[in-house]
C-alpha cells in the first residue's frame, strides 16, 4: 500500500505530460464542482493513434496523480483503446482504496478523456454511469 501512495504523491509532484498542446485534437475541459478540481486534457492523434497528451489543472494529489498516470497510458493507444479505458483501470493504477468524494476526484480524467474522445463536449454524464 504504501509503494501506491508514494506513487500517487510522485505523480503528483512531478506530474508527466504536464502543460497544454496546441494545436490539439482534442481538447477538453471539465472541473469537479464538489472540490474545485479542474482538468483539460490535450491530445494529439497521429496515423490514428495518440501520439501526445498535455494536461493541465489544479487539484488535490489524487486529481493530479490519476490525470499524470492516465496521460502516460494513453500514448500510443488509439482512440478505441483510449475510449475503452474504465473506472477500474484507473483505479488500478492508483492501487489504493477511496471514499465517495475522492473517487471523483481520481476519475476526472477519465470523465475528461471520455467527454473528449467522444466528442460530446456538453453533455454531462453522472458521474456513476463513468466507466
Amino acid at each position: 500500500m504504501d509503494m501506491y501512495r508514494e506513487a500517487i504523491l510522485d505523480h503528483s509532484r512531478e506530474p508527466r505530460n504536464w502543460g497544454r498542446l496546441d494545436p490539439a485534437d482534442i481538447k477538453h475541459e471539465e472541473k469537479n464542482p464538489l472540490c474545485g478540481d479542474r482538468l483539460e486534457l490535450t491530445l494529439r492523434v497521429k496515423d490514428g493513434r495518440i501520439s501526445e497528451v498535455g494536461w493541465d489543472g489544479e487539484g488535490c494529489a489524487i486529481s493530479k496523480a490519476s490525470a499524470s498516470m492516465l496521460g502516460e497510458t494513453l500514448i500510443g493507444k488509439t482512440l478505441e483503446e483510449a475510449r475503452a479505458i474504465s473506472k477500474e483501470d484507473i483505479l488500478d493504477l492508483l492501487g489504493i482504496e477511496l471514499g465517495p468524494v475522492r473517487l471523483k476526484c481520481a476519475l476526472l480524467s477519465l470523465k475528461v478523456l471520455k467527454i473528449g474522445a467522444y466528442g460530446l463536449a456538453g453533455w454531462h454524464a453522472d458521474d456513476e454511469d463513468e466507466e
